[in-house]
C-alpha cells in the first residue's frame, strides 16, 4: 500500500467512524429529535450544519471541475448558489421559523388550510429531493470509486451503507451533529490542497490571491496563461464564455430562488428556538459558505493548468501489456515502460490518471492510433470545431474520452504531486461533503411520508412512536431508492447539472407559494395547488424533453436550458397562483390573521404550534 492509499484509508476511516459515533450518541428519541433537532440547535452550531448540508457534492466536488472546463461560462453556478442563500436567509428562514411547523409540506398545508395543498407540497419535495440526491449519490460514487479502486457502481453501494446508519439512527438530531464534523473536514480537506497548489503555481499562499497573481518566475498573469494555453490547444478561452446572456441570467436566477425554496436547507432552520435565533444562525452558515465559494475559482483555474501540462502529448501505456516480459502484467511494467518513454524524450502518462481509469471515469480514446494523447478538440462530423452561442463546451471531444469533470477536485492533489496525506484528506472531504447533504435530503424525504402523508394526511391516528418508526423505515428505502438514481445520474449530466435541475423544480414548485404565503394574505388553497402543478409539472417536462426526449438546444424555449428554465417558469408558477386566488375565494380569517402574525417576532409561541387553537380544516 503507497503512501497516498495509507492515507486515504486513515482519513476515511477516522472520519467515517466519528460520524458514526456521534449518530449514536445524539440518537433520536422522539419525533421532535427526529425530525427537527429538538428545535435546540445553537445559532453557530446550526449555522455550521447548514454549511454542510448547503455545500454538497455539487459545490465540493463538481463546481470547481465545471467551472475548470467552462471557464467564465461556469461561473453562474458560483453566483447562483450564493446569492440564493442570502436570499433564503433574508427572505424567508426568519418567517418559516416563526411559524414553527416541521416541514415544507406542514407549512403548506396549515397556511393553505388544505389537505391536498399538503399531498401535492409532498410530490414536490420529494421531486426536488429525490433529483437533488442522485447528484449526491454520483458525488459519493465518484470519491469511494476513486479512492478504493472499484467501479463507480461499487462506490454507490459502499456510501450507501454508510449513509444508512447514521441517517436512520440519528434522524435530524444525530444529521445536525454529524454535519458539524463533516464541515471540518470537508472545509479543511478543500482548502489545504488549495494553498498548496496556489504556493507551487504563483508562490502565494492565499489561494484567492494566488487566483489574480502571476505565475511564479514568469511575468505573465496566471489567468492570462491558462487563456494562452487552453486557445493553443482549440479551446474557447478560459475567461471567455458562449452562453447565451438570457440562459446565464436564467440559469442563476433559477439557482438562486431554487435554493430559496430547497426543503433540505428550509428545514435545517426549524432546529434553531426562534426566528432571531434563525437570522444568526443563517449569518454564520454564510460566512461559513464563503470560505469554500471564495476558493473555488482558484481551485479550477488551477486544475485546468495542471490537466493539461501533466496529460497533453503524454504516452499512453496500457495496463494489459506484460512490456518488461517477465510473464506478469502488474506495477513493474509501468515503471518500465515509463522509464523507456522518458529516455526517448517523451513522457508518459502520470500514475494519477492510469488510477481513474479503473473507475470508468477517465480514459483514452486513440483517434489517431499513435499512442499520443492529444488533449484537443476533434472535428465533429462536418469537420469543423464551432462555439455557437449557448453550445454546450463539455460536450467537445478530445482524445480524453470519457472525462468526468466531477473527479477533478479529488484528483487535483494527485495531478499537482502533493504528499499522500493531502490526497487522503481529500477523498474523506468530498464523501463528507456528498454525504452530508444526502443525510439532510433523506431527513426531508422521511419527514414528508412519515409525517406529513402519513400521520397529519392518511393514518391521523398515530402515535409518536409508530410516526417515528415509519420516519426510519421510509428514510432506509430512501437510501436504497437514491442509490438507484445515483447510479443512473450519468445519463443527467455532471453532478452540478443534476442538482441544477432539483434547484428549477424547487424555483418553479414551491418557492412561489412559500413567498406569496408569508408576504400575500389574499392567497388561498386553490391558487397554491395550481401553482405547484404547473411549476412542477411544467419544470418536469421541459427537463424530461431535453434530456430524455429528443430535444436538441436549437429548440431551447427563447435560448434557455434545462438548468435555467426553473426561473422563466417561476413567475409563471406565482402569476397562476394569483390569478386563481383572485378568481377564488378568499382564505377564512384566521389564516388571513396568521399571516399577519409570523410576520411580527414574538407573537408565536416558542416552538410555533400552529396548530393550538386553529379551526379544523375546511372541507374541500
Amino acid at each position: 500500500m503507497d503512501s497516498a492509499q495509507f492515507w486515504t484509508y486513515f482519513f476515511v476511516v477516522v472520519t467515517f467512524g466519528a460520524y458514526i459515533g456521534i449518530a449514536i450518541w445524539a440518537k433520536a428519541g422522539s419525533t421532535d429529535d427526529f425530525y427537527v433537532a429538538g428545535h435546540d440547535v445553537h445559532p453557530t452550531v446550526n449555522g455550521m450544519a447548514t454549511a454542510a448540508d448547503w455545500m454538497s457534492a455539487a459545490s465540493f466536488l463538481s463546481m470547481a471541475g465545471l467551472i475548470a472546463f467552462l471557464g467564465y461560462g461556469g461561473s453562474v453556478y458560483l453566483m447562483g448558489w450564493t446569492g440564493g442563500f442570502v436570499l433564503l436567509a433574508l427572505l424567508l428562514a426568519p418567517f418559516l421559523r416563526e411559524f414553527g411547523k416541521f416541514t415544507v409540506p406542514d407549512f403548506v398545508g396549515d397556511r393553505y388550510y388544505s389537505t391536498t395543498a399538503r399531498v401535492i407540497a409532498v410530490i414536490c419535495a420529494l421531486f426536488v429531493s429525490f433529483t437533488y440526491i442522485a447528484g449526491q449519490m454520483k458525488g459519493v460514487g465518484v470519491a469511494f470509486s476513486g479512492f478504493l479502486g472499484t467501479s463507480f457502481e461499487m462506490g454507490i453501494i459502499v456510501g450507501m451503507m454508510i449513509v444508512f446508519v447514521y441517517a436512520v439512527w440519528g434522524g435530524m438530531k444525530g444529521v445536525t451533529y454529524t454535519q458539524v464534523a463533516q464541515y471540518c473536514v470537508l472545509i479543511f480537506a478543500y482548502t489545504v490542497p488549495a494553498i498548496f497548489i496556489s504556493m507551487i503555481i504563483t508562490g502565494n499562499p492565499i489561494p484567492q490571491l494566488g487566483f489574480i497573481s502571476n505565475v511564479k518566475g514568469e511575468d505573465v498573469a496566471m489567468l492570462e496563461k491558462l487563456n494562452t494555453v487552453v486557445r493553443d490547444l482549440g479551446f474557447l478561452e478560459y475567461t471567455a464564455s458562449n452562453k447565451s446572456m438570457i440562459d446565464v441570467f436564467c440559469i442563476t436566477g433559477a439557482l438562486m430562488f431554487g435554493t430559496a425554496g430547497l426543503p433540505h436547507v428550509i428545514i435545517r432552520f426549524f432546529t434553531v428556538s426562534s426566528a432571531s435565533a434563525a437570522r444568526v444562525s443563517a449569518g454564520w452558515a454564510l460566512v461559513f459558505i464563503a470560505i469554500l465559494y471564495t476558493t473555488a475559482p482558484a481551485v479550477s483555474a488551477f486544475a485546468r493548468l495542471n490537466f493539461v501540462d501533466t496529460v497533453h502529448q503524454s504516452t499512453y501505456i496500457s495496463s494489459e501489456v506484460d512490456y518488461n516480459n517477465d510473464g506478469e502484467i502488474n506495477a513493474e511494467d509501468y515503471t518500465f515502460r515509463a522509464d523507456q518513454v522518458r529516455e526517448a524524450g517523451g513522457k508518459p502518462v502520470p500514475p494519477w490518471f492510469k488510477e481513474w481509469e479503473v473507475t470508468g471515469l477517465l480514459g483514452h480514446n486513440d483517434v489517431d492510433g499513435d499512442g499520443i494523447i492529444n488533449y484537443a478538440p476533434l472535428p465533429d462530423e462536418n469537420g469543423s470545431i464551432a462555439y455557437a452561442p449557448g453550445m454546450n463546451q463539455l460536450a467537445v471531444k478530445t482524445e480524453v474520452d470519457p472525462l468526468d469533470r466531477d473527479i477533478f477536485v479529488i484528483a487535483n492533489p494527485s495531478i499537482a504531486s502533493l504528499p499522500g496525506w493531502v490526497i487522503g484528506l481529500v477523498v474523506a472531504g468530498g464523501l463528507a461533503a456528498a454525504l452530508s447533504t444526502a443525510a439532510g435530503l433523506l431527513m426531508v424525504i422521511s419527514s414528508a411520508i412519515s409525517h406529513d402523508l402519513c400521520r397529519r394526511t392518511l393514518f391521523k391516528g398515530m402515535t409518536d412512536k409508530q410516526e417515528l418508526l415509519t420516519a426510519r423505515f421510509s428514510a432506509a428505502g430512501a437510501v436504497a431508492l437514491a442509490g438507484l438514481l445515483g447510479v443512473f445520474s450519468t445519463q443527467l449530466g455532471f453532478v452540478a447539472q443534476v442538482v441544477a435541475f432539483a434547484f428549477g423544480l424547487a424555483a418553479a414548485s414551491l418557492f412561489p407559494i412559500i413567498f406569496l404565503g408569508i408576504f400575500w394574505k389574499r392567497m388561498n388553497r386553490e391558487g397554491a395547488i395550481a401553482s405547484m402543478v404547473f411549476g412542477l409539472v411544467s419544470v418536469f417536462s421541459y427537463i424530461y424533453y431535453f434530456k430524455f426526449g429528443g430535444g436538441t438546444p436549437d429548440q431551447y424555449l427563447l435560448g434557455i436550458s434545462p438548468e435555467g428554465i426553473g426561473f422563466a417558469f417561476m413567475w409563471l408558477s406565482a402569476l397562476v397562483g394569483i390569478v386563481v386566488s383572485l378568481v377564488t375565494s378568499a382564505p377564512p380569517q384566521y389564516i388571513q390573521d396568521l399571516v399577519e402574525d409570523i410576520r411580527v417576532p414574538g407573537t408565536r409561541t416558542a416552538h410555533g404550534a400552529a396548530d393550538e387553537g386553529m379551526a379544523p380544516l375546511p372541507a374541500e
